[in-house]
């Protein structure tokens, strides 16, 4: 079963076998597309171009058209950049952002889960010292993935906690330190004052080090996303997005949206509450899964 195979997609129903593309069914897709969370500015793009496509190739029939649609949309998410993880340095660092209640401690767990499968010796900075419990949940996943986790009393200083991992990590020979940090809303000037402080601690302790800033977003979020993308992207230096929250929703169009107009990668992806339901994101499957 793939990663994707629980996503039911809104889109499917519209490829009716042996029926032909018509009007109406450029509109029904625009409106599947909408629904999806695409926006309606880009679904009306998809849709021309889907036309355009069609016309020139010949294409008359649905089914057909599902494969045109599926090389276009995939096309566009792979646009956005490449999705591998710079984990080059040792210790590489993984900071992972994202507003509260978007998944972003569960997608820290499970990152951390999977490069530990990988071989790899994980530590955990427990820097989201502002949530209550945050580092308690955290230490939850450290133990169910074998990470070392560094934590201070809530309340503490973030960027305090980062140092105090780096500096365990270099002692102890640590692969990767993956940071969970604070997760208020993306338009807090406090956040983001924070993310840069962060920001400064690693490039005074760890100069040159390969960093990572992943955006834990929420696939239910809607256009919401898209401006949490540009927030976070303008006060932390975005290199890849993790896809949250996509079992059971036929959401998740949000990031054709996002690969449009930010040009930062989806990495990876989560569909469900267990440890391992979260793999490297892949377009081209996640297309198939919509579509």
């Amino acid at each position: 079963m793939g990663l994707f195979d629980k996503l039911k997609g809104k889109l499917g129903g519209l490829f009716v076998e042996g029926e032909k593309v018509s009007d109406g069914f450029y509109d029904e897709l625009e409106e599947g597309l909408i629904l999806s969370d695409a926006g309606a500015v880009l679904a009306a793009e998809i849709v021309d171009g889907l036309r355009a496509r069609c016309k020139k190739e010949g294409v008359r029939l649905r089914q057909d058209a599902r494969a045109v649609l599926r090389g276009q949309l995939t096309e566009l998410l792979e646009s956005a950049g490449s999705r591998e993880m710079d984990l080059s340095s040792r210790p590489s660092v993984v900071l992972v952002t994202g507003v509260n209640g978007a998944g972003k401690t569960t997608s820290v767990g499970k990152l951390a889960a999977r490069l530990a499968g990988e071989g790899k010796k994980v530590l955990l900075c427990a820097g989201d010292t502002f949530r209550a419990a945050a580092a308690d949940q955290l230490e939850i996943w450290a133990g169910r993935a074998g990470a070392d986790i560094v934590r201070q009393q809530e309340g503490a200083d973030p960027a305090s906690v980062l140092f105090d991992a780096v500096n365990a990590a270099r002692a102890r020979g640590t692969d990767v330190v993956i940071c969970d940090t604070a997760g208020r809303l993306q338009n807090k000037q406090n956040l983001m004052n924070e993310l840069n402080k962060i920001s400064r601690v690693l490039d005074r302790e760890l100069p040159g080090c390969s960093r990572e800033t992943l955006l834990a977003l929420d696939a239910t979020t809607g256009q919401n996303g898209l401006s949490q993308v540009r927030g976070f992207a303008g006060a932390a230096g975005l290199t890849g997005i993790i896809l949250t929250k996509l079992d059971g929703t036929a959401k998740g169009g949000v990031v054709l949206a996002v690969a449009r107009e930010t040009g930062v990668p989806v990495k990876w992806a989560g569909v469900g509450e267990q440890i391992g339901d979260f793999a490297p994101f892949d377009p081209a499957a996640f297309i198939e899964a919509i579509v």
